[in-house]
């Protein structure tokens, strides 16, 4: 008996057959196949990373509410394109700068030996004028005993600094290696400081306190308008260390000379204003005294009536017990 199918029949049939196959096996393959969770948990890793920069605000030089005042976890943008941990930086959101204190020691007693400070109004003008600019509010006091500066310092060691970012204070007179002038007598530098130490002053714990003293720390010429020198011939949960966060801004290096002109006032408060005034709005505090460092070794030499005092120089001496970066707000 004879088919009734040809050859290209029965091919024809065998490729529909391996179609509908083919078809039935795509539309099974999605059930057959297992998810792959490990890259399902990948994207949402990276989609979690990147979202944790909405946090992440720039609030340095800016006022930031109540609740923000826990700043362990923000972080602040950099030029650079990374980030910068807030823990690495001074707040300066607070609703004062702090109190500046300016000591200008001018005029002595006889029994001190110590000559008239001609220039050092200049100084006191200059300082006055910075750090007003900056916010502070300062206060002058001039030609200060030792009980005096004494008494001075307890009494705002005692203010209520809660509101405050930082405390400035501007030291100008008579000095030697470890000691400043009043105008009676000396007391040790140490001494005069202590009440602003952590242990003793609460509302600036955590906070910079900048001493900058214009005065001498000893005798020794430093042979790198009338020039002058001021010296004596002869003569939170967490704990944080007492000495933490002060600098001590010191106008020339431990025993040397410490120099003043008589019109234009000293080498280092000069240059220590200029500074300020040129690079407060960009630059890191110790940036700035780099900058004060440079200008009072290079551009400055004495030109003195005094016998073996003309073509001498000086050279500040930063000390820093600091714990982060500090901005003056812009």
């Amino acid at each position: 008996m004879k088919s009734d199918h040809s050859p290209n029949d029965l091919l024809l049939l065998l490729l529909l057959l391996l179609l509908l196959l083919l078809l039935l096996l795509l539309l099974l393959l999605p059930l057959l196949l297992p998810v792959n969770d490990s890259n399902m948990a990948e994207a949402q890793d990276v989609g979690v990373e990147q979202n944790d920069t909405v946090d992440a605000r720039k609030w340095f030089g800016k006022s930031s509410s109540a609740a923000s005042t826990d700043r362990g976890q923000s972080a602040e943008e950099v030029d650079s394109g990374q980030t910068v941990s807030d823990s690495y930086v001074y707040r300066m959101d607070y609703p004062r700068m702090g109190v500046c204190v300016i000591i200008n020691n001018k005029n002595f007693n006889k029994n001190t030996g110590m000559d008239v400070r001609d220039g050092t109004d200049v100084d006191a003008a200059l300082a006055m004028k910075t750090f007003s600019s900056l916010g502070y509010d300062v206060r002058v006091a001039n030609d200060q005993t030792v009980e005096q500066m004494k008494q001075m310092f307890l009494d705002v060691s005692q203010e209520d600094h809660s509101k405050s970012a930082s405390f400035v204070c501007v030291i100008l007179s008579h000095g030697d290696e470890g000691i400043i002038y009043g105008k009676d007598g000396c007391e040790k530098f140490e001494t005069l400081t202590a009440n602003f130490k952590g242990n003793r002053c609460s509302g600036l714990l955590g906070k910079p306190k900048l001493f900058f003293i214009q005065a001498c720390r000893g005798s020794v010429l430093d042979e790198g308008s009338l020039v002058e020198v001021d010296s004596v011939a002869e003569q939170r949960t967490e704990k944080i260390p007492v000495e933490a966060d002060f600098l001590y801004a010191y106008s020339t290096a431990p025993g040397y000379y410490s120099w003043r002109n008589t019109n234009n006032g000293s080498w280092f408060m000069q240059s220590l204003c200029q500074m300020i005034q040129l690079h407060s709005k960009k630059l890191e505090l110790m940036q700035i005294m780099t900058r004060v460092n440079h200008t009072v070794a290079l551009n400055f030499e004495s030109a003195s009536s005094r016998h073996g005092y003309s073509g001498k120089k000086q050279i500040p001496c930063i000390v820093s017990m600091l714990t982060k970066d500090f901005y003056f707000p812009s």
